[in-house]
């Protein structure tokens, strides 16, 4: 026990080179940084992933209050489509990014009483992917949601 008391205490004792402490923060500085940067871009990702979540759930909600809320059947599949566009863009999603796709439990869709089923898809592109990764990793994650609404029983003809 003494022995290694007594070593404990060389080791104290012996002075420090400048390179010895100057290598402590170049090590700290490396890690650092060689941690940080796959944390900012997983919370990137993440974000993005999120983003495209809002989108579809958003563009699925308002193309279905669009739809419902129209007065004729032919201007309801362009209002909804308009809505979801909106959604998306307001995400940025805007252009050929996203889709919603419309099914009707009857023939007339704004029949009272019937369900209409909206489905909004996306596929959320991941950053900084480079194209020479793209059997090791996805390049794109598709997002999807669905929601459904149901025309009033009193509603009136347009």
């Amino acid at each position: 026990m003494t022995f290694l008391r007594n070593r404990f205490a060389m080791e104290r004792a012996r002075p420090r080179s400048g390179a010895e402490e100057a290598s402590a923060i170049v090590e700290f500085v490396f890690l650092g940084v060689l941690l940080l940067v796959p944390l900012i871009y997983l919370t990137m990702m993440i974000a993005r992933v999120q983003a495209g979540s809002y989108a579809v759930a958003q563009a699925a909600r308002e193309a279905g209050r669009a739809f419902v809320t129209a007065t004729e059947e032919g201007s309801a599949d362009a209002r909804a489509r308009a809505a979801a566009a909106i959604a998306f863009e307001d995400q940025g999603f805007g252009g050929d990014g996203g889709s919603v796709e419309i099914r009707c439990s009857a023939s007339p869709c704004l029949t009272p009483e019937s369900s209409i089923e909206f489905r909004a898809t996306v596929s959320v592109p991941l950053p900084l992917v480079p194209a020479f990764a793209r059997d090791v990793v996805p390049l794109e994650v598709p997002v999807s949601s669905t929601h459904v609404l149901t025309i009033d029983r009193f509603r009136e003809a347009g």
